[in-house]
C-alpha cells in the first residue's frame, strides 16, 4: 500500500506528503538511494516527545487517583518497543517502509525495533503536518484503546529490581555480558550473562539484547530468592 493510499484511507488531511515519505524512509534506503533522502530519525525524535506528552495527558486524566510512580510505569509500558511495534502492525505501517536491499532481505520490515521507530516517526510527521487533533485520533485508534488490555507480564523491569537489591545489600554494580548470538540474521537469539565482579548471577536468552538482559536479571532474582 502506498503512503498516499494510507493517508486517504485514514482520512488524514495531510498537506506535506514528503514529510510522511521521510517518516517511512529507513537509513538503509537513504544510504543506497541515488537521490538525497532524509531518513526517519529526526521525526522519530519528534514523535517520541509527542507520545510522551499526549500519553501522559491521557492516563493522567483517566486515572485521577493514581500516584506518580504508577503513571510513570503505565506510560513506559504503553510506549515501549513491543507495544509500539504492535500498534504499528495494527495500522499496517510496515508496508509503507522504504528499505535498502540488505535490510529488506534480513526481515527489517517485520523487525520490532523498526516498526516501533516508524510509529514514532509517523506520529512526529502527523503532528508537524496536521497538529494535535489528528495525532489524538491515531492514538485513540491504537494506544488509548489498549490501555487496559496489553499483556504486561513480560516487561517487569527485572534489571532495575536486581540492581537496587544488589546496591542495597552490597553497594556493587552488576554488568551484562553477551555470551553468544545464534539463529538467522532476521531472527537472532541472544544469550546474556549478568555478572557481579567475576561471579555469574544469572543467564537469559531473548530475541534482542534488552530482552536477554531482562531474562538474565530475572534468572538471578529467582536464584537469589531460593537461597
Amino acid at each position: 500500500m502506498k503512503i498516499l493510499d494510507f493517508l486517504q484511507k485514514e482520512k488524514i488531511p495531510f498537506q506535506n506528503l514528503s514529510l510522511y515519505k521521510e517518516a517511512f524512509t529507513h537509513a538503509s534506503y537513504a544510504n543506497e538511494s541515488h537521490y538525497v533522502h532524509k531518513d526517519y530519525e529526526r521525526l522519530e525524535f519528534m514523535g517520541d516527545a509527542v507520545l510522551q506528552l499526549y500519553v501522559s495527558e491521557f492516563i493522567f486524566k483517566l486515572f485521577p487517583d493514581a500516584p506518580e510512580g504508577t503513571l510513570t510505569t503505565l506510560r513506559s509500558k504503553l510506549v515501549r518497543e513491543e507495544s509500539l511495534a504492535r500498534f504499528s502492525k495494527e495500522l499496517g505501517l510496515g508496508e509503507l517502509l522504504y528499505l535498502g536491499v540488505g535490510e529488506e532481505k534480513s526481515g527489517g520490515r517485520e523487525r520490532e525495533s523498526v516498526l516501533a521507530n516508524i510509529f514514532e516517526s509517523f506520529v512526529g510527521a502527523l503532528y508537524l503536518d496536521c497538529g494535535k487533533d489528528e495525532v489524538l485520533k491515531i492514538l485513540h485508534q491504537t494506544i488509548f484503546r489498549h490501555v487496559n488490555d496489553l499483556d504486561y507480564d513480560d516487561i517487569t523491569d527485572y534489571k532495575t529490581t536486581l540492581q537496587e537489591l544488589i546496591q542495597a545489600d552490597q553497594r556493587r554494580t552488576v554488568t551484562y555480558e553477551l555470551l553468544e548470538t545464534s539463529g538467522p540474521s532476521n531472527a537472532p537469539e541472544f544469550k546474556v550473562a549478568v555478572m557481579m565482579d567475576d561471579m555469574c548471577l544469572g543467564i537469559g536468552k531473548g530475541t534482542s539484547k534488552k530482552k536477554a538482559e531482562q531474562q538474565a536479571a530475572k534468572d538471578a532474582l529467582n536464584k537469589m530468592a531460593t537461597k
